[in-house]
Parts: structure tokens; sequence; C-alpha cells
């Protein structure tokens, strides 16, 4: 009798963790006021592939992620979502990642710059990483671009039906 009720008290220790962790997952903490719209498609990044060619990407806009309802830093993921599609068609692909704020001026941006006034780290997305993690600082609005780039391009698929590079940004 002493056994059956040390293994239930014991069996009911074991399980009274596993609802509080259960519960404590699934708390929503906070809402996160940030809106992310992708750039035009005017405003995007071009690439030029030719058969056996190196080439250069022009630069071009991504999104444009508004903070402005946020008070804490928000960390974010971009992703290059279609690198299965690329590898058919390139050897390689490096893009510069770039970040831009909007300034007080009329539509104005410069280059993100750390709180110590130091020029933001250099980001690059390959076919190899496919993504890249950054975080911003709430209460602004923000312009994420492609830089530049290189590829080089295989014999095959290139040209007029190289894919190009697909890009998704996520709250991480």
């Amino acid at each position: 009798m002493k056994r059956k009720f040390a293994l239930l008290v014991i069996t009911a220790l074991l399980l009274i963790p596993w609802p509080v962790a259960y519960a404590y997952d699934n708390v929503n903490a906070s809402h996160t006021p940030v809106t992310i719209q992708p750039a035009e498609q005017s405003h995007a990044p071009r690439i030029k592939a030719f058969h056996n060619a190196i080439g250069s990407v022009n630069p071009g806009d991504l999104f444009e992620i508004d903070t402005l309802g946020a008070v804490n830093d928000i960390s974010f993921q971009l992703l290059m979502t279609n690198t299965g599609e690329l590898v058919k068609s390139f050897r390689y692909m490096t893009l510069k990642i770039g970040i831009y704020v909007r300034t007080s001026e009329a539509a104005g941006w410069e280059l993100l710059k750390t709180t110590s006034g130091e020029k933001y780290p250099d980001m690059y997305i390959t076919m190899q990483n496919g993504i890249t993690v950054f975080t911003l600082p709430g209460g602004a609005v923000y312009r994420i671009t492609v830089e530049g780039g290189c590829f080089y391009c295989y014999g095959g698929p290139c040209g007029s039906s190289a894919p190009a590079p697909a890009f998704y940004i996520a709250i991480v």
C-alpha cells in the first residue's frame, strides 16, 4: 500500500511541471507593431545573365519595414527562397545587402549606422548560405536593398530563362 501511494505521489510530482511549461509556451507575450512591404517591381535588383557569363547584379530595393510603433529592437531574417531553382542556372551568386533608414528630410534615406555611429556591418547572401539575420532599432522606417553582387552563369539555361533570386523576410 505504501509503495502504491509513493508511486502515485512521484508520478503526480513528475507531471506537474508539464502543464506549467505548456501554458508558458502558449502565452502571447506581446504584439510587435511592424509592417513590411515589398518594394515596387520597378525598383527591384536586376540581373542580366548570359551563357557562361560572369556578371554583376544591379542594385535595387527589396523591402520597406516600418517600426515606428515599436520601442524595442527587432530581429529579422532575410532569406533567399529559391536557391534550388538558382543552382540549375548559376554556379555561384553573392549579393551584398544594404539597410537604409529614413531621415527627417523629405523622403531622404541614409545607410544605417550602429548606435556608436559606425558603419553597420556588411551583410551578404549567397546561394550557399541563403540567409542573413539582422536587428533594427524600433521607431524608424527602413529600406532593405541589394547593394550589388556578382554571379557566374552556367552555359545551358542562362539568358532570358535564368531565374532571379526571390526573397522572404520574417521577424525572428
